[in-house]
Formats: structure tokens, sequence, C-alpha cells
């Protein structure tokens, strides 16, 4: 049974690095594109993250917990002290709650913005947010996969 935990557990990481990854190509690639061009990648970056990214940070989160909670539950304590286990865990959770609190309620806000109308300010604000947002999840994110790649 922890094989199939195991294997929601990778799944969820890599549907949300993944999908934060190509959301962070399309936003690079949008520098190029007129004020109303960028409005169609911004929806597209919001459909990704409520298919993709915010499920399989989700996934991944509920997953670990129920590792963590299989490995106690099977020797009937708490695991020793391993300091990737914690890393992992740490940053994993942090950016997971970045990613559920602050970047999907921001791409549902931007979708439904105007970037070139009377929101304009505020649609470019609420880009700098989520950009901001995105590097730090983001890089805590693949801290937690280099700390989980430790942990074997």
């Amino acid at each position: 049974m922890s094989r199939l935990w195991l294997f929601l557990h990778l799944l969820g990481f890599t549907l949300w690095l993944g999908g934060a990854i190509a959301t962070m190509i399309m936003g690079i690639a949008a520098r190029r594109e007129e004020r109303h061009g960028v409005g169609a990648v911004v929806r597209a970056q919001a459909s990704l993250m409520k298919v993709a990214i915010a499920p399989g940070a989700l996934l991944a989160v509920l997953s670990g917990l129920i590792l963590t909670f299989q490995i106690s539950g099977s020797t009937g304590e708490l695991p020793g002290f391993n300091l990737w286990l914690v890393i992992m865990q740490g940053a994993g959770l942090v950016a997971a709650l970045l990613t559920l609190l602050i970047a999907l309620p921001t791409a549902t806000k931007l979708s439904r913005l105007d970037p070139a109308g009377e929101t304009a300010r505020y649609f470019d604000e609420l880009r700098q947010r989520q950009r901001i947002v995105g590097s730090i999840s983001g890089t805590l994110g693949l801290v937690a996969l280099f700390a989980g790649a430790m942990l074997g």
C-alpha cells in the first residue's frame, strides 16, 4: 500500500513542479506579447494552476503526510531524526501553502482582469506578486525535491 502512496506522492510532485515550470516559461514568453495577448497567457496560466499545479501540490502534501504516518504506524514510534526528511517536509509544506493560499487565488483574480483597461495597474501588481510567490514556492519545491533525492 505504501508503494501506491509513494506513486501518488511522485505524481503530485510532478504535476506541481512540471506545471509551475511550464507556467514560468509561458510568463517569460509573454514578455514579447502585446498587452491584450498577455491576458490570454494569464488565463492559460490560471487554467494550468487550477488543473495541475494546485491539485499536484495538494496531492503531494497529503500523500507525504500519509507516508509519514505509515512509517510511524508500522514501527509504533516516530521515525528517527533525519535532516533530509525534515527539509523535504518543511520546504514542501511551505511551498504548498504559498501555492494554495496565495498563488492560486492570485491567478484566479488575474484571469478575470483586463490587462489593458482600467484595471491595468492592479493587473501588473498581481502579476508581480505572482512572480515573487512563484519564485519562492518553486525554489522551495526544488529544495524539497533535492532533499527527497538525498533521502535514498
